[in-house]
């Protein structure tokens, strides 16, 4: 089929800007999906060898033209049901999955930057990493290692207060207070349920992706490339925010999921020398890094270039084709 002039997605053709394609038939275009119109069957002897005239008497008589209207009243009939297919065919609600699409990229990328902070590797890092403030009141990298990977393996697993409250340190004191244990445990449940719920929301936006991928070719690619630039501004947002004023910032985040004085804590608990300011700062660092990386990789993969609307439109072309194919038509 002839490649079409424009670089324009299928969803913004329109009827008057369609070429035809090499048979000479205008493409019928139904809002997201073009529906090919069939020739209109022809009645001569230019159909092809073996093919049976039906006109024609079983004795090879005379051939008897059949009735004007007869002719025209199965032709708008095929049309009617073309048009009636090319609909059903047609995805439902694309705006609505491409939003949704676009708002999910953002917070797919920020969950997968924070769960691969939530790592030893990234803890082993920062506490052999050169300038990272030593513990004043006692604790070696070694200790810290230990005490601080428990407390990271709490946050993650669905162990009970008791995996915490029951540490000891060297002289046999409670490592974590009560009110440590209390503030683990608030976090576990905020960032468990977090993870949840944006990896349902992942695999729905999946779903999503590859049947508008079906039905729309390139629709999904679109919805992606403007979350990743959504993504870039957001980042870039929380960036100058941190920046500016990291302590408010810092106060906001977590009043906003936690009990007021329920996360401040005295310099000499264990949460404070285990998780001092500077680790925190690291990881919101680490955690915006990855997500422009990923966010830079989302972009660099849907960028809408001339090939690849062209290639989306060709889907669409070759999709309707195989349907008449397999229609008789």
């Amino acid at each position: 089929m002839a490649t079409p002039s424009n670089d324009k997605a299928p969803w913004q053709q329109n009827g008057s800007s369609a070429e035809t394609d090499e048979r000479g038939e205008e493409p019928v275009w139904t809002g997201l999906l073009p529906a090919v119109a069939p020739a209109p069957p022809r009645d001569d002897a230019g159909d092809g060898p073996g093919r049976p005239d039906p006109a024609a008497s079983p004795a090879g008589g005379a051939r008897t033209a059949p009735p004007a209207e007869a002719a025209g009243d199965d032709d708008a009939r095929r049309r009617a049901t073309l048009r009636r297919e090319a609909l059903a065919d047609e995805p439902r609600f694309p705006r609505l999955q491409q939003v949704f699409l676009a708002v999910v990229l953002p917070l797919a990328l920020l969950a997968a930057a924070v769960r691969a902070v939530a790592t030893p590797v990234f803890l082993w890092v920062e506490y052999h990493r050169p300038g990272f403030p030593a513990d004043s009141y006692g604790f070696s990298t070694e200790e810290r290692m230990i005490f601080g990977s428990y407390g990271l393996d709490y946050v993650l697993n669905w162990a009970p207060a008791g995996y915490l409250g029951g540490l000891e340190d060297a002289d046999g004191a409670q490592l974590f207070l009560t009110t440590e244990v209390g503030h683990m445990t608030d976090v576990k449940i905020v960032l468990q349920s977090a993870l949840a719920v944006v990896a349902v929301l992942a695999v729905l936006a999946v779903v999503s992706a590859l049947y508008l991928r079906a039905r729309a070719p390139g629709a999904a690619s679109g919805a992606l490339f403007f979350g990743s630039w959504l993504t870039v501004v957001l980042l870039v947002l929380l960036a100058v925010a941190a920046v500016l004023a990291w302590e408010q910032f810092f106060a906001l985040f977590h009043s906003l999921f936690f009990a007021e004085g329920s996360w401040t804590f005295r310099a000499s608990d264990t949460l404070i020398r285990l998780y001092p300011t500077t680790f925190w700062t690291d990881a919101a660092i680490t955690v915006g890094g990855l997500a422009l990386l990923g966010a830079l990789a989302v972009m660099a993969a849907t960028w809408p270039t001339a090939f690849r609307r062209h290639r989306a439109l060709d889907r669409v072309r070759r999709r309707q084709e195989l349907k008449r194919r397999l229609a008789g038509r």
